[in-house]
């Protein structure tokens, strides 16, 4: 298990400098940092002036040194101007050239300086962070144990009335996507042309406190999006299970049928259902874009939304890598459990 884990971390590191090289190349394409020079000098200005900007900044050195300027593997390009002015990418926030380091990358722990919020780019993601974090803690908190209920008592009993309600109940929320599902809880729960006026339909003002009214909405969007998925995967699993061999001998020796299902078929039933309970967190942290829009909550799909409109791409990169990070270490996750759920797996 332990060189399964390291040649995953090594394949890990692979992958995301593969990712982030792809995603470094097509953010500093020539239209789209012509487009941040216009965006911080303003629209009407020269091509000169682009141009003279973009050397400034170095953006005109090739692309892989600048990749490597971002990864901090090179030292950081400085530019004197004829005035004497000294620039360069690790001079920044007061630090005069002559005390300024070589290296200030990613692997620093310098992530670049957002042209949107005019703040390092560190500290608007770690807010964001920290904002969708607890979006996902309270949506996984409700979406997973109903989940696993509802797929569990569709499974242990299948064709079943209760199988087919909980199951068309399954296919109704995975089928309704949260754009449409949370404008309905806006409509019949925050809104005066119902009369429901329970929950407030704006997560904003959860930023200074969360509440049950400010925050229930964006959460229930969430975990009845996902719900359904887990559900279905849980019940097609313990179904399946509900057939083999071993749950039909235990059976016979006069096993209870609720020790049959609680000792011998839940564990090996969750096996499916814990892959895609993983593969979940990846995509509430960049799916939740729709949902922190439509709710006005400032969380990591916000910045992700800014970093785009607006052109960031220090900012566009550093939630491309956290992005490959969180996806990359839950697939590790999810194989490593596997091992947990059932002895019989073995890493070869």
């Amino acid at each position: 298990m332990g060189l399964f884990i390291l040649k995953r971390l090594g394949i890990m590191v692979l992958t995301a400098l593969f990712m982030t090289l792809i995603v470094f190349f097509l953010t500093n394409l020539q239209p789209n940092l012509e487009k941040l020079a216009k965006t911080q000098l303003g629209a009407r200005i020269t091509d000169a002036e682009v141009q003279s900007w973009l050397d400034r900044n170095g953006y005109t050195q090739p692309m892989l040194s600048r990749y490597g300027q971002w990864l901090g593997l090179i030292p950081g390009f400085v530019n004197e101007a004829a005035d004497g002015t000294i620039t360069g990418r690790c001079i920044a926030g007061g630090i005069e050239a002559a005390a300024a380091p070589r290296f200030c990358g990613v692997i620093q722990g310098n992530w670049g300086y957002s042209t949107k919020f005019r703040v390092p780019v560190a500290e608007v993601i770690g807010e964001r962070l920290v904002r969708t974090g607890i979006l996902m803690f309270w949506a996984f908190a409700i979406m997973v144990p109903l989940a696993l209920v509802i797929g569990v008592l569709a499974g242990m009993r299948e064709g079943s009335g209760l199988d087919r309600s909980l199951s068309t109940f399954s296919i109704a929320t995975t089928s309704t996507p949260e754009y449409v599902s949370g404008v309905i809880f806006v409509v019949v729960f925050a809104s005066s042309m119902v009369g429901l006026q329970w929950f407030i339909g704006s997560a904003k003002s959860a930023v200074d406190g969360i509440t049950f009214r400010n925050f229930t909405l964006p959460v229930m969007t969430i975990a009845l999006y996902g719900m359904g998925y887990i559900a279905r995967m849980t019940r097609a699993s313990m179904a399946e299970v509900m057939t083999a061999q071993y749950i039909r001998t235990a059976r016979l020796k006069g096993v209870s049928f609720r020790n049959v299902v609680l000792r011998h078929a839940l564990r090996n039933a969750l096996i499916a259902p814990f892959t895609v309970i993983m593969l979940q967190f990846p995509w509430l942290l960049t799916g939740v874009v729709i949902v922190e829009a439509l709710f006005v909550y400032p969380g990591f799909g916000d910045a992700l939304v800014q970093g785009a409109q607006n052109n960031d791409i220090e900012l566009l990169l550093a939630v491309s890598v956290v992005a490959v990070v969180v996806v990359l270490v839950t697939q590790l996750i999810s194989d490593i459990g596997y091992a947990f759920l059932n002895p019989r797996i073995r890493v070869s």
